[in-house]
């Protein structure tokens, strides 16, 4: 039996728009996906608390704190928490696992990093890409966004990624667990700047502020 165009059409237009919802999942898995569904977010917020008043202790302190003046130390200050900006990014790693880049610092000297591969995620409604560098065993993201030289450090924050962020083709990346360098407080340290490419279009209000003037 066979059925007019049109209608033949009408069956294609409304099997691909099923077979899309179904598959969509699966196609943007890692670009649009935030991580809080895999995670108590009661547990995750615990933690999230202690880990900055872990910090505020250290900075108060302990004699590698970065602070000259820790008497009149009230705390650092933060975005609220918000688990959207625990995100699952689609993880792109590098083939040459010897790739390079030359990080400047703050005083104009330099660093050398690994380069690892990229983090590409969408985060309000933006698709984004950062790049993630590697020093020793420490893998990090130096970023800047629309927040920077505004509520956050013009020359940007960074967020360290442990072994276990990474699980595959996947990557977790938590925006609240992002921090200052210590040039912030204190002009004596000097600070890696992040590269150009990791300037994000979005204002993440998330992690470490500008302490109080």
């Amino acid at each position: 039996m066979k059925f007019p165009t049109v209608l033949r059409l009408s069956v294609i237009a409304v099997l691909a728009a099923i077979a899309y919802f179904l598959l969509k999942p699966i196609l943007f898995n890692g670009d649009n996906s935030s991580a809080s569904g895999s995670v108590n977010v009661a547990e995750w917020n615990k933690e999230l608390t202690k880990s900055r008043e872990n910090k505020d202790e250290f900075f108060r302190t302990d004699k590698e704190s970065p602070l000259e003046d820790k008497a009149s130390f009230k705390g650092l200050l933060y975005f609220p928490g918000n688990i959207e900006y625990r995100v699952e990014a689609r993880f792109e790693p590098f083939a040459d696992k010897t790739q390079r880049i030359v990080i400047p610092l703050s005083d104009g000297s330099e660093e050398v990093y690994e380069q690892s591969g990229h983090a590409v995620f969408k985060l309000q409604g933006e698709v984004c890409r950062l790049l993630i560098v590697k020093q020793g065993e420490t893998y990090s993201i130096l970023f800047k966004d629309a927040t920077s030289g505004k509520t956050t450090y013009g020359g940007g924050r960074y967020i360290d990624l442990k072994e276990s962020a990474f699980q595959g083709n996947a990557v977790t990346i938590d925006f609240n667990t992002a921090y200052h360098p210590y040039c912030v407080y204190n002009h004596t340290y000097a600070c890696p700047l992040p590269p150009a490419e990791n300037t994000l279009p979005v204002a993440v209000e998330a992690g470490e502020k500008l302490p109080a003037q």
